[in-house]
């Protein structure tokens, strides 16, 4: 899955200067040093720890490694040949701003690629998925990126591992689109920037982040069942 994901990418050349953001502890980051230089490569995130379990994996040892926040990158203009995050998206809390952040920091003719969750299928677990986190449609990830000036935007469904047919659980999203010029595109008349401000902790914002950590702790269980679910699949296909 990981490897059909960063294929949107076209890692093809190890001199490439690529960004991983919300790399984590690497994973995807691993992915990436498969074709391109790990000297080449940087890591941003926002958790230290999780940069530092990074630090601790010998072949992630030459990537660069900063703590940073997807939607004001540390970084000038045309840094970077690539752009890559992976399973972070649904942890932004403007990710359009962040989008348009990835045009800003990629050379003209550069590529991003995102990977990210799409909303569940069932009803309880959309339900429950909305109040933990983000869950973008597929409409929102090609707007996000039209709207931060990519255009040859291709998008790959990914099929969760425990579907038993092509299409029957689609739940994540690869998208990649061709940066089209030097920076970000000046913003329309008719969007707002929203100006970052500590929000009030309000009765309703309580009540949501109590909502929200209920589901979080909910997907706990959902996702060890799924996971037993898809280790039983083959058996029972014998």
């Amino acid at each position: 899955m990981r490897a059909r994901a960063l294929s949107l990418a076209q890692l093809k050349q190890p001199g490439l200067d690529t960004v991983d953001v919300g790399a984590g502890t690497g994973f995807a980051t691993e992915g990436v040093i498969e074709h391109v230089d790990a000297a080449r490569v940087t890591m941003l995130d926002q958790s230290p720890d999780q940069l530092r379990r990074a630090q601790a994996k010998p072949a992630l040892a030459a990537c660069r490694k900063l703590l940073g926040d997807a939607e004001e990158l540390p970084f000038p203009d045309d840094a970077f040949d690539r752009y890559v995050s992976c399973g972070s998206i649904e942890y932004w809390p403007e990710p359009e701003r962040a989008i348009r952040e990835a045009h800003r920091v990629l050379r003209p003719g550069g590529l991003a690629m995102v990977a990210g969750p799409l909303p569940p299928s069932g009803r309880a677990a959309r339900w429950l998925a909305d109040a933990w986190m983000l869950f973008p449609s597929r409409a929102d990830y090609v707007r996000w990126f039209e709207a931060a000036g990519f255009d040859q935007v291709r998008v790959l469904t990914i099929d969760a591992p425990w579907a038993t047919s092509a299409g029957d659980g689609a739940y994540a999203l690869a998208i990649a689109g061709r940066a089209t010029l030097s920076g970000a595109p000046a913003r329309s008349s008719d969007e707002t920037v929203a100006e970052r401000a500590d929000e009030p902790w309000t009765v309703r914002r309580l009540l949501r982040f109590a909502a929200g950590s209920l589901a979080g702790a909910l997907f706990l269980p959902v996702g060890i069942f799924m996971n037993l679910r898809a280790r039983r699949t083959p058996e029972r296909s014998r």
